[in-house]
């Protein structure tokens, strides 16, 4: 990179507005680091589809606290996972920046220490900064000890590199090597971790940032709670219309457990928010209910559990933001997971990294600035997906659009067919919206410098080595990829 580690822009004037003092009482108590920036609590799933919901519509899932929790959020209907696929995510969730800036295309790759990151800018600005559950950024086996030096920023770390055995799932803590493993389903088990360091944190001087990260709803599914998969028969479930006839046998299976590791999710985000409100942090503390990326679930011939696609079961995320200082409202203006860190830091007073490729929306979010009509940037740069090409596109708050190599590829009114199953690519009567958002999407490509190329021109830029299913090897003893400084 050719800015230095720890170069911030100066604090924008609206971080005043975002969050004000809260009173002189507070400030005179010796707390006026607390009193002028939030505490940040930040939820995220692993493929949860932003359509799963209660709220969202979704008419088998029970997620009465979420739904709950979206009546008193900010409610941004149209969020997408700028690569719908687990390390390129959470690569720019951390740094504010695009796959295809930092190398970050594929899962198990290690993210630079040179990178910086969302515990760092946070910790740097005097925050308590703590991690909980999966990481999946550090590259070096999936059961391997990340010490200190690796872990970005965050401070305190009860973490697993990625491990989706959920009743018997490990993870390090401290400047321990030995591993360690959580009692019993471990969404629970984290759930009462980050309960306790709540109630150790309800008075403390210092503002935090708090993540615990999920594995679910994440395959496997048959190894959610058997009470809550009993809530679940497959018979009973109603599949979309999306869902093609030959994977819905194999639908109506994961969905059991699908569904009964969100309702189990649910519970947990319930737990967490009256820990808030006991702890008289709740008006304290800005929450984010978020997931890196959603779930095919046999819609549009894609059998279930891929993600990687552009369609909105895979690319379009839930993203729910509850502010102490902000109305619950419906947001269209869309949001991608390179805005977070920006947005987040705007929220929170915190100097807005210029590394940052993504746009601080605070104004959005505290209603200072009714929102553009965004064009939020999807791709795909090097697939492992069966059947799936390398792709770029957009979503806006109607439309999504999307090309390949060949040309134009997805064109949908995602109002007048949510279920995106009419296709209007190369229609005459929609021939000036196609070329509207063509060059809508070379714009924001060019923003970033991506000139789209076919996949091995990324593998080679970056010098990556890909395994047999199509991506970084991450079994023991595989050497540790990461993208080349130079290039």
């Amino acid at each position: 990179m050719n800015t230095p580690r720890r170069d911030f822009l100066k604090l924008a004037a609206m971080s005043a507005l975002a969050f004000p003092r809260l009173g002189r009482a507070e400030v005179a108590k010796g707390q006026s680091d607390k009193a002028t920036k939030p505490n940040i609590l930040f939820l995220l799933a692993d493929q949860w589809r932003a359509s799963a919901f209660g709220y969202a519509g979704d008419p088998n899932v029970k997620t009465p606290q979420l739904d709950q929790l979206a009546k008193q959020s900010l409610n941004f209907v149209n969020a997408v996972s700028v690569l719908p696929v687990c390390t390129p995510y959470r690569a720019a969730l951390m740094t504010g920046r695009f796959p295809t800036t930092t190398g970050m295309f594929l899962n198990d790759l290690y993210l630079p220490d040179d990178e910086l990151c969302l515990g760092e800018v946070f910790r740097d600005a005097g925050f308590e900064t703590a991690y909980i559950g999966k990481w999946h950024l550090d590259g070096h086996g999936r059961g391997a000890y990340i010490p200190p030096a690796r872990r970005q920023g965050f401070d305190y770390w009860k973490v697993a590199e990625c491990d989706h055995d959920y009743n018997h799932s490990h993870y390090y803590t401290g400047s321990s090597p030995e591993k360690k493993f959580w009692p019993g389903y471990d969404a629970y088990a984290q759930t009462a971790d980050a309960q306790a360091w709540l109630r150790d944190h309800a008075q403390a001087a210092k503002p935090f940032l708090l993540c615990l990260a999920f594995g679910t709803p994440h395959f496997p599914h048959a190894s959610a709670p058997a009470e809550l998969k009993a809530l679940y028969p497959p018979e009973q479930l109603k599949l979309a219309a999306n869902v093609s006839p030959e994977f819905e046998a194999a639908a109506r299976r994961e969905l059991q457990g699908y569904y009964a590791h969100c309702t189990a999710l649910d519970r947990c985000v319930g737990d967490l928010l009256a820990t808030l409100k006991q702890t008289g942090l709740a008006e304290k503390t800005i929450v984010v209910f978020t997931a890196d990326h959603g779930e095919m679930m046999g819609a549009h011939g894609v059998r279930p559990s891929l993600k990687q696609w552009p369609y909105d079961e895979s690319a379009h995320i839930p993203f729910l933001l509850r502010h102490p200082r902000q109305p619950a409202r419906e947001i269209t203006t869309p949001i991608n997971v390179t805005d977070l860190l920006p947005t987040l830091c705007g929220l929170a007073g915190v100097p807005v990294p210029k590394t940052c490729e993504g746009e601080n929306l605070a104004a959005v979010v505290t209603g200072t600035d009714a929102g553009p009509d965004r064009a939020a940037l999807l791709m795909c740069v090097s697939p492992f997906i069966p059947n799936l090409e390398e792709y770029r596109g957009i979503r806006t708050s109607r439309y999504t659009f999307v090309r390949n190599l060949a040309g134009p590829w997805l064109l949908f009114d995602n109002q007048a067919d949510p279920l995106q199953q009419h296709n209007l690519v190369g229609e005459a009567a929609h021939a000036a919206l196609q070329k509207e958002l063509d060059a809508r999407l070379q714009g924001e490509l060019k923003k970033i410098g991506d000139e789209f190329k076919p996949r091995q021109y990324y593998l080679d830029k970056w010098g990556y080595t890909i395994a047999k299913h199509g991506s970084i090897n991450y079994q023991p003893g595989a050497p540790v990829q990461t993208p080349r400084r130079k290039h």
